[in-house]
């Protein structure tokens, strides 16, 4: 269901949602505000992809309430890149003609610092600069509601870290709400306004971030919420 409030991209009350006998959400309310980063963190199997594919539409929740803004967009962990098309190309893929018409390829490759690659093909780039596409796809939709599914897993170390910045930097440029799933708790407190653990389907926790980014890793509150959360995840401090 689209919801009327502005300042709401996406409010879930009591959402369930069942395979076979299993409850893989148990019982979900969150609420997702206009340009708030709400970063997603699990182990594997506590319900956070399904959670993302539940606000896209890719699935239906078996009872409880959504709604969502009508404009979403989806960046999954591999660029879903259409190796037969150009980069610019693939920047409009899914677009009808009328839509195409008033998207500006270049400034969008351009905001990604891939301007010079429009023309091109897929398999000539870089696992980041091929997820840089994927973003700029992402956001020539101008969604109000940006959902990202560990866009950044597969990258290495040096390039998740560049690419940090350049979400961040996209996110205040667009200003969509987001919702940012990732298994790295540094990542989670560096990025998000508010971090949300799922624990065998159900939210556990749900932290607001005080402190502006970029954030320093030693400082009082990346400290306490990092421990908080490796508490919550079960993971012992060495």
């Amino acid at each position: 269901m689209p919801i009327e409030e502005a300042d709401v991209v996406a409010e879930l009350t009591g959402v369930t949602k069942v395979f076979g006998e299993r409850a893989v959400l148990k019982n979900i309310d969150v609420t997702i505000h206009h340009g708030e980063f709400v970063a997603l963190l699990g182990a594997s199997g506590s319900g956070k992809t399904t959670l993302l594919r539940i606000l896209s539409s890719l699935d239906i929740a078996t009872s409880g309430t959504l709604q969502v803004a009508q404009g979403r967009s989806v960046v999954f962990q591999e660029p879903r890149l259409l190796p037969f098309r150009k980069v610019g190309s693939n920047v409009t893929l899914g677009l009808s003609r009328a839509q195409r018409s008033k998207v500006d390829v270049l400034s969008a490759l351009d905001e990604v610092g891939l301007a010079s690659h429009i023309d091109a093909w897929p398999k000539s780039l870089s696992g980041g600069e091929a997820q840089r596409v994927a973003l700029a796809r992402a956001l020539v939709r101008a969604p109000d509601l940006l959902l990202l599914d560990e866009p950044l897993a597969a990258l290495d170390a040096l390039t998740r870290l560049k690419m940090h910045d350049l979400v961040l930097k996209l996110w205040e440029l667009h200003q969509p709400g987001v919702l940012f799933i990732t298994h790295d708790i540094d990542e989670a407190i560096a990025l998000a306004d508010r971090v949300l653990v799922l624990d065998n389907g159900a939210l556990s926790v749900d932290i607001s971030l005080t402190e502006a980014r970029p954030r320093d890793r030693s400082t009082p509150e990346f400290v306490a919420v990092r421990d908080t959360l490796l508490d919550k995840l079960g993971v012992r401090k060495s």
